[in-house]
C-alpha cells in the first residue's frame, strides 16, 4: 500500500501511470544483481539455518556450551554470546545478525527467553557496531562522502581523520550498546517485551542424540571467512570497497556446497534428507525476501519524491549552532526511519550537514557523528529496514513484533543521544 500510495503521488494521481509506475519499479529492482544477491541470501540463509538444525548442529552447540563447558547456564548467560558475537563480527551487518540469532537461537528457547528478544539484541549490535568499526562498507561510504566535502573545500585534511572523530561523537551506538549490555545482564523487559511470545523449550536430548558441535561451528566459519575473503577480493584487495551483497551471495552458496560435504562425511545427513531439507529452509524464508524486496521498493519510492531533501529543508541558517547537532541528528533518524537505510541517510545528509557546519561555525566532526547516529538511530527502528528484517529473521521472530519490542529501547538510547548532541554543542561551540 505504501509502495501503491507513493507512486500514485508520483505519477499526478493518474492510476494507470501508478500501474505501469510500479511494474517498472519492481521490474527495475530485479534486474539489479545487489537485490537479487539480498533476495538469494535471504532464502540461502533459510536452508543453511534447517540444515544446521537438521543434522543435529543446534543440539552440539547447547550441549558443547551449557553441558561440556558450562559457559551457558542462566538467561543471561543464553544472550550473551549473541551480544559477543554482534561485536566481534563487524564486517557486515548482515553476517552480524545472522551468526548472532544463529547462536542464541538454541539457548533462547533452553532458558524461556522470547525470539523478539533476541532479534533486539542482534540488531543492537549489527549497524551499531559497523557503524563504530568502520573496516567495512560503512568505512567506504563514509570516507567517500566526507572526501566529496574536501574536494569541494568546505573542509580541509584526510578523510580518515575526520572519519575518527566522527565516529567519536557517534553517541547512539556506544548508547545502544551499553543499553543492550545492561538490558541483557538485568534481564530487563520493558514495554512490548514483557509479553513477547516465548517458545517452549524444546526436549531435552540424550548423550546419543546431542549431535556435534561442528556441524554447527564449521557453517559459521566458513560463513564469516567467506564474507571477509569475497570482501577483499571484489575490493581487489581493498575491504573497503568490496560488495557486501556479492559476497554474502557466494559465500552462501560455497557454505552450502560445503555444508553438504561435511554432513555427508559425518553421516549427519543422507544427501536427499540434505536437499528436502534445503527446500524446506528455503520456502520458509520466502516472505522475508519478499518483504525485504517491498522494502527495497519503498525506498526508492521515497528517494523519488525527495523526502530527504524535504525533510532536510526545514534547517536553515536561522538555527542557533548549538542546537544544530541535536536537529541534525532528529532530521537524520526521520528520514532513516522513512526510508529504511542508514547509508541512504549518509548520502542525503553529510552534504548538507558539513555546510550547515562550516556556515553556522557549528562543531563539524560533531554534525558528521549526528548524522551517523541519527542514520543507525532511524534504521534501526524502521521496520522496512534491511538489518530489522534480517535480524528477525536470523532470530526466528515477526518483522513486526520484532520492530515494536525493541523501540522502547532504541527511544531511550536516542533520547540520551540527542541530551549528548545538545550539551557538546553547547561545549565545543
Amino acid at each position: 500500500m505504501a509502495v501503491l500510495v507513493g507512486e500514485f503521488i508520483i505519477a499526478d494521481f493518474n492510476p494507470l501511470n501508478t500501474f505501469i509506475l510500479m511494474a517498472e519499479r519492481f521490474g527495475g529492482l530485479l534486474s539489479e544483481g545487489w537485490v537479487l544477491k539480498t533476495l538469494a541470501f535471504a532464502v540461502m540463509v533459510g536452508s543453511a539455518m534447517a540444515l544446521i538444525e537438521r543434522s543435529g548442529g543446534v543440539d552440539g552447540l547447547v550441549h558443547e556450551l551449557s553441558i561440556k563447558r558450562s559457559w551457558v547456564q542462566s538467561k543471561r548467560g543464553a544472550l550473551m554470546p549473541s551480544f559477543i558475537a554482534g561485536i566481534v563480527v563487524f564486517i557486515e551487518s548482515s553476517i552480524t545478525s545472522l551468526v548472532a540469532g544463529a547462536i542464541g537461537r538454541p539457548f533462547c528457547d533452553r532458558y524461556g527467553i522470547s525470539r523478539a528478544k533476541l532479534a533486539f539484541v542482534c540488531d543492537s549490535t549489527s549497524a551499531p557496531v559497523c557503524s563504530l568499526i568502520p573496516l567495512n562498507g560503512w568505512g567506504a561510504l563514509l570516507l567517500g562522502l566526507i572526501g566529496g566535502q574536501i574536494t569541494a573545500g568546505l573542509i580541509t585534511g584526510e578523510s580518515a581523520t575526520w572519519l575518527v572523530q566522527s565516529v567519536a561523537f557517534n553517541f547512539y551506538a556506544y548508547i545502544a550498546l551499553i543499553i543492550t549490555f545492561v538490558t541483557i545482564w538485568f534481564e530487563i523487559d520493558i514495554g512490548p517485551m514483557r509479553h513477547a511470545a516465548v517458545v517452549p523449550p524444546a526436549i531435552e536430548c540424550s548423550d546419543d542424540d546431542r549431535g556435534h558441535f561442528g556441524l554447527f561451528l564449521w557453517p559459521m566459519v566458513w560463513m564469516i571467512t567467506g564474507v571477509i575473503a569475497f570482501m577483499f577480493m571484489t575490493g581487489e584487495g581493498d575491504i573497503f570497497k568490496g560488495s557486501g551483497s556479492t559476497s554474502i551471495f557466494y559465500t552462501l552458496i560455497i557454505t552450502l556446497i560445503l555444508m553438504w560435504g561435511y554432513y555427508r562425511f559425518k553421516n549427519a545427513l543422507t544427501t536427499r534428507e540434505f536437499l528436502s531439507t534445503t527446500l524446506q529452509g528455503a520456502k520458509a524464508m520466502a516472505p522475508i525476501a519478499a518483504i525485504l524486496l517491498f522494502a527495497f521498493a519503498i525506498g526508492g519510492v521515497s528517494s523519488d519524491m525527495e523526502v530527504g531533501k524535504y525533510l532536510a529543508s526545514f534547517i536553515g541558517d536561522y538555527l542557533p549552532s548549538s542546537y544544530l547537532a541535536g536537529a541534525i541528528f532528529i532530521l537524520a533518524a526521520i528520514i532513516a526511519f522513512a526510508t529504511g537505510t542508514s547509508w541512504g541517510t549518509f548520502s542525503i545528509m553529510l552534504p548538507i550537514a558539513v555546510p550547515l557546519a562550516v556556515g553556522l561555525d557549528a562543531p563539524i566532526a560533531l554534525c558528521m557523528g549526528a548524522v551517523i547516529s541519527g542514520g543507525v538511530f532511524g534504521d534501526h527502528c524502521s521496520p522496512i529496514s534491511d538489518t530489522t528484517i534480517i535480524s528477525a529473521m536470523a532470530s526466528g521472530c515477526e518483522v513486526g513484533e520484532h520492530t515494536k519490542t525493541q523501540l522502547p529501547y532504541a527511544l531511550i538510547s536516542a533520547g540520551a543521544a540527542l541530551i549528548l548532541f545538545i550539551m557538546f554543542g553547547f561545549l565545543l561551540a
